[in-house]
């Protein structure tokens, strides 16, 4: 009995011995930093006669920091292992549990945090043979800060019985979170289209489940240059059938159709995947308002607000470099007759809402090729701007009298002989030519109607726009159906003529603050030669005025070559490229979303500021606010970073910032801080008040700021 006993607890040790050399042989050692642990687990202690054996790559995280998806969504990359050195390997797979989603400041990423088991199917060569693994994983951890790291891991699995240990059940918890066809947890998705009716690339799902949805979440993986964003999601009544509309950026919806997308969809602890074929099908309606029916209501509200942002578009800064034809198109009428004031400013509000339209046309045409779209683009192409700058001189040559002579009837319309009776098609030009020079910048409601409209199909687009161009005609119809505003004021004289070329300066000022932002579309020489030619077609123009002199007729055709001349150089052109680091803005740093990111999560307030050359308005808010104290003496400040965007040539990244908050118009000013790391979106035209008070809500220290 006594032998029995002892035998039994000899037995005993060397069980309880050999446990941990067990547990050891079934996990590699960690590869451990700061941030992050990793190592190999597997799911079974030997090789045994398995021609596959069950494994999982191990990562602990210190909290807050994350590892990234298969598809790491906006930024980041995934863990990506190299099996170089290995023994009795043929192959080795990785599965992805379900990720969860990371929104901060408009980036959407796809990862996991405190720990996770990537599953991996490892299929050796020869089996029954012992299994030598070896591996450098490359991979991404983030925080405030992001860091790259290569961790070096092995595994050495004996040959002998297969059998089940210590890491079966972690492993397998994670096998279990790996989205698949979609039975075991009762998800199915039935269609999958690209909306008709949309100019943009619009992705939607209908999804059902067998259960009730709780907070579903879609990943979808497509074409490498795609973006996917974050979905917009819509719950039948029994909350079994899910609507599930997902923008795909940077690619237009040619490139989508016909291709097969990778679909996750994830709702807590249930998850399937699926490769579905999207093509255009119509759209998917849910039981419950979508956000298109949803918006349908809200409609006549935007129109509203659309007719009051145009009206209030007449008292921006923007409008600063037409208020000559503004003025000159009131008081020539003074002691005229009521008649021909009607008929006058009718066909200007007219051009008024004729070339607001005429700028819907060309937003639906450049959102129909896949292009960034927005509120005064327009004055991002050089073509443009050196139109407005001729046109501009044209109409400052006018002012000074130098159309005396007959133009031929094209140019005449367009210059609109201020000296006699203006034709209708004159009244229209100016209001059309005054539209497209006042509409650089946004205005309060104006960017809520803009960024409603562009998100809609093309039948809203003119809605809206059309209601932005009847409000910024509403100064017109009222002297239309009061005309005694214009009768009132005394007839032309020579106080007429002082008023002409002191209005003629100011278009020539206008004419200069565009050569400067031409200046930085093509080049400074591009810009010289453009007023070069400008300056010459005033000469022609003033030395025909001259006595003995024989331009006669050909003065006008001669200004015409001149101008054909201008509007060819931004095309032969090649539009200056940066090919330095951008000069020094001072306290400003360059705009970049993940900088601004990283600021935020370390605690810092940040002040970011959109703006561009073209954008008055913009200049206006830099000199009265932002360059003034007390908001100027706060950007000091040692825990804020001022950071700004320019827009002046077309950039995609800006675009896509300012869409994130429904804008599409500038200027736009945010801040962000500890307590509002979505940032807070403040209104176009700034004061410091408003600026203040977005930086005490966003965490700030208003002690700095100086008094």
């Amino acid at each position: 009995m006594l032998f029995k006993r002892a035998f039994l607890a000899l037995l005993t040790v060397f069980f309880i011995a050999a446990l941990p050399r067990v547990a050891v042989a079934m996990a590699g050692n960690w590869d451990s930093n700061e941030q992050v642990k990793v190592r190999i687990v597997s799911a079974v202690a030997a090789v045994g006669d398995r021609e596959t054996i069950p494994l999982g790559l191990q990562f602990q995280l210190q909290p807050g920091w994350k590892i990234y998806w298969r598809s790491p969504g906006d930024a980041g990359f995934p863990p990506a292992p190299r099996w170089k050195g290995s023994g009795n390997l043929k192959d080795a797979q990785l599965t992805w549990p379900a990720p969860k989603r990371f929104s901060i400041l408009g980036l959407e990423t796809l990862g996991y945090k405190d720990e996770v088991v990537l599953p991996l199917t490892a299929s050796v060569t020869v089996p029954g043979q012992p299994l030598d693994l070896n591996s450098q994983i490359r991979y991404l951890t983030c925080k405030e800060i992001c860091i790259p790291y290569e961790a070096k891991v092995a595994l050495h699995l004996p040959s002998g019985s297969a059998k089940p240990g210590a890491y079966t059940h972690l492993i397998d918890s994670y096998v279990s979170r790996v989205p698949g066809a979609g039975d075991r947890h009762g998800l199915s998705i039935r269609k999958a289209v690209l909306l008709s009716g949309t100019n943009d690339t619009q992705i939607q799902i209908e999804a059902h489940g067998r259960e009730r949805f709780s907070k579903p979440d879609l990943f979808v993986e497509g074409p490498d240059e795609a973006i996917f964003g974050k979905p917009i999601v819509n719950l039948s009544e029994d909350g079994k059938r899910a609507v599930i509309q997902i923008a795909a950026l940077g690619v237009k919806p040619e490139t989508i159709d016909g291709k097969t997308l990778i679909l996750t969809l994830v709702d807590g602890d249930r998850s399937m995947e699926t490769r579905t074929p999207v093509r255009f099908g119509g759209s998917i309606h849910a039981e419950t308002s979508s956000p298109r029916e949803e918006n349908a209501d809200s409609l006549w509200r935007i129109i509203f607000l659309a007719l009051i942002g145009g009206f209030i578009l007449n008292l921006m800064p923007c409008v600063l470099p037409v208020l000559s034809i503004k003025l000159l198109s009131v008081v020539k009428y003074g002691g005229g007759d009521a008649s021909g004031v009607r008929i006058g400013f009718i066909a200007t509000a007219a051009g008024v809402v004729t070339s607001m339209l005429a700028i819907a046309a060309a937003l639906v045409g450049v959102k129909s090729a896949g292009m960034t779209v927005g509120w005064g683009i327009q004055f991002q192409q050089p073509l443009f701007l050196v139109f407005m700058a001729l046109v501009v001189m044209l109409f400052a040559y006018n002012l000074f009298g130098l159309f005396e002579i007959q133009l031929p009837q094209r140019l005449s319309d367009i210059s609109l002989n201020a000296g006699g009776k203006p034709s209708t098609t004159g009244h229209f030009l100016t209001g059309a030519f005054a539209t497209l020079l006042a509409t650089p910048c946004s205005a309060p409601f104006v960017g809520t109607a803009v960024g409603f409209a562009l998100s809609r199909d093309s039948s809203e687009i003119f809605l809206v726009f059309g209601a932005l161009g009847l409000g910024l005609a509403l100064p017109y119809l009222a002297v239309a159906a009061f005309p005694k505003i214009a009768t009132a004021l005394p007839r032309p004289g020579n106080w007429m003529v002082v008023l002409r070329h002191i209005l003629g300066l100011v278009l020539v000022a206008t004419a200069v603050w565009l050569l400067t932002v031409i200046a930085v579309q093509i080049g400074r020489e591009g810009a010289f030669l453009v007023a070069a030619l400008l300056v010459l077609a005033g000469a022609v123009l003033l030395v025909r005025r001259l006595p003995g002199s024989r331009l006669g007729a050909h003065a006008g055709k001669v200004v015409l070559v001149l101008s054909i001349a201008a509007l060819a150089l931004p095309i032969v052109r090649t539009p200056r490229l940066e090919t330095t680091a951008p000069e020094s803005l001072g306290q400003w740093q360059v705009f970049n979303q993940a900088e601004l990111s990283r600021l935020v999560q370390s605690g810092k307030v940040v002040f970011v500021d959109v703006t561009a050359d073209w954008c008055i308005t913009c200049q206006v808010n830099k000199k009265v606010v932002l360059d003034a104290e007390p908001v100027a003496g706060w950007l000091r400040g040692e825990n804020v970073v001022a950071m700004r965007a320019d827009w002046t040539r077309p950039n995609s990244e800006i675009a896509r910032y300012l869409a994130s908050f429904g804008r599409y118009g500038i200027p736009f000013n945010a801040v962000y801080g500890p307590d509002t790391p979505q940032g807070i979106a403040l209104p176009e035209l700034l004061t410091s008040a408003f600026v203040l008070d977005a930086a005490k809500k966003s965490g700030s220290d208003m002690r700095l700021v100086a008094q």
